[in-house]
């Protein structure tokens, strides 16, 4: 079941949020807030998250302080790729997770999406998920390991910089502890080992054919807290509803942190699904909605 709300994705990413059209995250701030207040009035007990941040950046979030958005929220999150994105090692996490802090203050902190790609060796995933275990545990009040699957390498990766940026953009493919055949890695077998403290960051698309498959490995793993998306731009597509309705019901079993994000093409300022929209009010309507229907 739903235990907690996330209201977008990486919105310090231009390939998440488009902030050459809102250059002071003045609107996303708006947005969220009122998202945050809209989700509330239907269901109080629910966690509110700030969308997870990547990269870390304690500027962002004091920019987001400063606009009132952590009044409306309960838990900060944060995302990191030290060994395939980030310009920091993986031994930096606890100075990571200080800067962030410093801004925070007593918010509870999340590390909502943290991997590693076995493009270059599947060794270095293994290192990846025992050092950031023994580096995370004890120091934030969730992780979510992202992910469990590969992605198709016939689904783009949403991200502007194909082919620029050398291994950057296919690094995304490999993220998985299970191959996109569905065989497992090398580091699946000590997963279980980490489980349930450690959960899981596992976007399924519309209409994905992994979802049963899914639900069945994260059962084997031990996994407990799981983070998902809900797309407001999905929402609109021809049987959403049902799409929507499998995929809640799927998951029922698990804590779900539903994410909130992506903007219909015909309600942003561009049409694109990082835009800003419209009317900031059309997200916290479908924020409501999902909340009603899922979380009530």
């Amino acid at each position: 079941m739903i235990d907690s709300v996330m209201f977008w994705n990486e919105p310090n990413n231009l390939s998440h949020w488009d902030f050459q059209l809102d250059p002071d995250w003045a609107i996303f701030a708006d947005m969220v807030s009122r998202a945050a207040d809209a989700v509330a009035a239907e269901n109080p007990r629910l966690t509110r998250v700030l969308g997870g941040i990547s990269p870390i950046d304690p500027g962002f979030l004091q920019n987001m302080r400063n606009k009132g958005v952590f009044d409306h929220m309960d838990v900060i999150a944060v995302h990191g790729f030290p060994l395939d994105w980030n310009h920091w090692t993986i031994h930096e996490w606890p100075d990571k997770l200080a800067e962030v802090r410093a801004v925070t203050g007593d918010k509870p902190l999340w590390v909502s999406e943290v991997g590693v790609s076995t493009f270059g060796a599947e060794e270095v995933q293994e290192f990846g998920l025992r050092r950031t275990a023994e580096l995370l545990s004890g120091r934030v009040d969730r992780i979510h390991w992202y992910s469990l699957f590969d992605l198709p390498r016939a689904w783009p990766a949403t991200t502007r910089h194909r082919e620029a940026e050398g291994s950057s953009y296919y690094r995304h493919f490999y993220m998985g502890l299970i191959r996109e055949d569905g065989t497992p890695k090398l580091a699946l077998d000590h997963f279980s080992r980490f489980a349930p403290e450690l959960g899981v960051c596992q976007w399924f698309h519309f209409e994905d054919h992994r979802l049963d498959d899914g639900v069945r490995w994260l059962k084997q793993l031990g996994v407990r807290k799981l983070r998902t998306g809900l797309s407001w731009a999905d929402w609109l597509r021809p049987d959403a509803e049902r799409w929507f309705d499998r995929v809640m019901r799927a998951l029922d079993d698990f804590d779900v942190t539903a994410t909130f994000c992506f903007t219909p093409e015909h309600l942003g300022v561009r049409p694109h699904h990082t835009s800003p929209p419209l009317e900031v009010e059309a997200f916290a309507d479908f924020c409501a909605l999902m909340t009603r229907r899922y979380a009530a």
